[in-house]
């Protein structure tokens, strides 16, 4: 077990005008000090159109899980650690073999379809509740148990599905399509004909059902697509390094709101607060990492001897956070 405290910040900067602009006017003392007292380790360097985010690429290596850039096995992993799934026929000798099945997140979602837009919208606003959430897992289920697929409830915007159509698949994540045009995305998220196929028949299932039509009664947004995420199967193998980073989400939460004030906020907080926590235990001698993620790329820094010239730069007061945050 490693003895390294490992903070891990999503959102940390972002590409938003508003973003930039409230990171511009903050002061966060802490965390210049820090990262002055702090060696860099090699850089994630991606851009805004990856199918993973930046955090999520950066979280997988600290965990130890194996997949590239939109091949992070999420699903997988959750059904693995929490064992929050029933066992799966193996398909060859009967036998129980959940920990090898391939497994993908599905979430119901509301696309807002223009001439040149189709916009996915934050599934939190459907208000979804587990009751509707099971009504349409009942509803649409049946069509995908015709390909080989079993889903199952897992969240009221969020179910597990299990199947080998998701062994190989490149999935885009859900945080990094919410509020955006989803079309450049789309090839990698339905590439498989079977995927493909279903999904145009939901679309037109959901589109005149009754599930959908007594939610337009009541004046709620409907659901008429569906988003796959996490998918891939992991190896036997695979078993998670501790401890897990510590990986604050009150940024994320923010930004995917954009929230500006909100995120200005939470930024003090986390330099008032793990920040300045992670500062004094290098103070005492221990060892720690830090990585910071924006929508592009992730850059890590760990408490290992400094050269001459970072003991001098930090002697001088400079702001190195200040120079990282338009890559990230």
């Amino acid at each position: 077990m490693s003895d390294t405290t490992h903070l891990l910040i999503p959102y940390a900067a972002v590409q938003s005008p508003g973003g930039q602009q409230a990171l511009e006017d903050l002061a966060l003392p802490h965390l210049d000090r820090l990262l002055a007292r702090l060696s860099p380790l090699e850089n994630d360097v991606g851009d805004e159109e990856s199918p993973s985010p930046p955090h999520e690429r950066a979280l997988a290596r600290a965990l130890g899980l194996p997949g590239g850039d939109g091949y992070l096995a999420w699903a997988a992993w959750q059904v693995r650690q929490t064992g929050s799934a029933p066992a799966v026929p193996d398909g060859t000798d009967g036998t129980d073999n959940a920990d090898n099945a391939a497994w993908a997140f599905i979430t119901p979602c509301h696309w807002q379809v223009s001439t040149d837009h189709i916009t996915l919208h934050d599934p939190a606003a459907l208000g979804l509740d587990e009751a509707s959430s099971r009504a349409l897992l009942a509803v649409i289920a049946p069509w995908f148990e015709q390909d080989g697929i079993t889903l199952l409830y897992d969240q009221p915007t969020r179910w597990l599905a299990h199947g080998e159509v998701f062994a190989d698949l490149c999935s885009t994540s859900l945080e990094r399509v919410l509020h955006r045009d989803v079309r450049c995305w789309l090839q990698s998220a339905e590439q498989h004909p079977v995927l493909r196929r279903l999904h145009s028949e939901m679309q037109m299932l959901l589109y005149t059902h009754p599930w959908n039509d007594a939610r337009e009664a009541l004046r709620q947004p409907t659901v008429n697509a569906l988003w796959v995420h996490g998918a891939g199967r992991l190896p036997a193998t695979a078993t998670p390094k501790l401890p897990p980073p510590q990986m604050p989400l009150t940024l994320r939460d923010a930004a995917l709101r954009e929230d500006w004030a909100a995120w200005a906020s939470a930024w003090q907080q986390l330099d008032a607060g793990p920040i300045a926590q992670l500062a004094a235990q290098i103070a005492r001698g221990g060892a720690a990492q830090l990585t910071l993620c924006g929508e592009c790329s992730a850059f890590s820094w760990h408490s290992a001897r400094r050269t001459l010239r970072q003991r001098v730069s930090s002697l001088f007061g400079t702001k190195p956070f200040n120079d990282v945050r338009f890559k990230l």
